[in-house]
């Protein structure tokens, strides 16, 4: 296993981009995605690997697409599990209790949307909408402009903000979804958050912690009781949710090996080998016998109409082109996830990032890493991450002060500005089919080829 380790080492330190440039790439947490002939493909299993939404998969062909700003990610250094949280939250459920007691607020018919400029009788209505929940500032005007006018987008925005969507500033699919959610579920939501907030706080927090909140897309880090590090994270889809957990984190691998799972192997993996017998070697997955450690299977040996896959497992190599990207977080616990890099950086854009088999993929990865290993000996300083990936050599490193991590699920909060957060509930864990909300056209044309499993 040394000798691989060391033959595999070689291979990835000659390759220019695990030199000069990954120090760069460490510290913005930004990493090239893989550039084969193939990408062109529509195949959401390029994606995993680095393929299909990159530069030239298919979320790069066509037309091009607007950037918009994301305005997901929480500020100040307040941790979700705190009593001030937890009292800006009972405070956000007295305050929507007299929205629901004064009747609410209107629908506002959809789905055409509504753009600065336009003139729209909807117009009217969203005002008082966004009236309602302080995102426009009250009116004392007798007549109300048809006009979608500054004003309409300034409120459209601090909506969006408020509730994790893309920075359009136009009343879009999305955001007419969250718009008719009714103040009566908004407040039986936040009374549900309310209450899982504070189970989380009757239990044990310690005063060094990580906690991901999977529908929010966010990963904070927390010591003594502040939040020092906030990451964006790519979370599990609908059919592969990322659980509620509590566990340990014990160390981290670099240049991990992708053992790819038994359902992709069957699934996934498999079906493209019997169309493209060359994907596996250009793609460095590899095939073996009994176990992912076991004797190495020439692929041109397999069966591809017979695979038996409690005989041949497979596994990629480490490198840029590796489904975990270039680190692993080792946290045991029984539902086998984890966090790691990952090579799909472009997917960090997206306002809704469901699209893992259950791990969590983390933005600036680099960055929590020596957060996580800031009291280990030799990683007192900052850039021991970006000396390992430098030297392109493979290192394991265990933990003498091992990191609890939450994975959790807040879909509503209050903040301590007053400013009221929503959060589509992706995995219908609140109990209403509107709390899941919708993507905007532009948003639910972008994840296509994610159709299944991805680690």
């Amino acid at each position: 296993m040394g000798s691989e380790r060391t033959k595999l080492a070689f291979f990835v330190t000659r390759r220019g981009i695990l030199r000069k440039s990954l120090g760069l790439a460490a510290a913005t947490g930004m990493l090239p995605l893989a550039r084969n002939a193939h990408a062109q493909s529509d195949s959401w299993w390029e994606s995993i690997i680095g393929q299909g939404a990159g530069e030239n998969g298919p979320a790069a062909t066509g037309r091009r697409k607007k950037k918009y700003e994301l305005g997901d990610l929480r500020t100040g250094d307040t941790p979700w599990l705190s009593d001030v949280t937890l009292q800006a939250t009972r405070d956000a459920i007295q305050r929507y209790r007299r929205i629901v007691n004064k009747g609410g607020w209107p629908e506002v018919p959809g789905p055409r949307s509504i753009r600065p400029g336009d003139y729209d009788e909807r117009v009217t209505l969203l005002r008082k909408r966004l009236r309602a929940t302080g995102d426009m500032p009250p009116s004392s005007n007798y007549y109300e402009s048809f006009e979608f006018d500054g004003e309409c987008e300034r409120a459209v925005e601090s909506f969006q903000r408020r509730h994790g969507l893309r920075i359009t500033r136009r009343v879009d699919r999305a955001t007419f979804a969250a718009l008719n959610v009714t103040a009566g579920m908004r407040l039986q939501q936040l009374e549900l958050n309310y209450r899982r907030i504070q189970h989380m706080l009757n239990e044990r927090v310690e005063d060094r912690y990580v906690l991901v909140n999977a529908p929010a897309f966010q990963l904070e880090a927390v010591e003594r009781y502040e939040v020092q590090k906030r990451h964006r994270v790519i979370a599990g889809r609908t059919e592969r949710q990322t659980p509620e957990i509590r566990a340990t984190i014990k160390g981290l691998n670099f240049f991990p090996y992708w053992r790819v799972p038994v359902s992709v192997a069957r699934y996934d993996l498999v079906p493209r080998m019997k169309k493209d017998p060359g994907y596996l070697d250009r793609e460095h997955i590899r095939a073996f016998r009994g176990s992912y450690d076991g004797e190495e299977v020439s692929i041109s040996d397999i069966d591809w109409h017979n695979v038996d896959h409690n005989q041949i497992k497979f596994r990629q190599d480490p490198g840029d082109w590796n489904a975990l990207g270039l680190v692993r977080i080792n946290m045991p616990n029984p539902d086998i996830v984890y966090m790691h890099d990952t090579p799909m950086k472009k997917l960090f854009g997206q306002a809704s990032r469901a699209y893992s088999a259950g791990c969590v993929r983390v933005q600036n990865v680099m960055e929590l890493v020596e957060w996580l290993a800031k009291y280990e000996l030799g990683w007192e300083q900052p850039g021991r991450a970006a000396a390992v990936l430098d030297s392109g050599q493979p290192l394991d490193l265990d933990f003498t002060r091992p990191v609890p991590v939450i994975f959790t699920y807040i879909t509503a909060w209050g903040e301590s500005d007053g400013i009221v957060q929503f959060r589509r509930d992706i995995y219908n864990r609140d109990g209403a089919r509107a709390f899941a909300g919708d993507m905007d056209e532009e948003e639910a044309k972008l994840p296509k080829g994610h159709k299944a499993l991805s680690p």
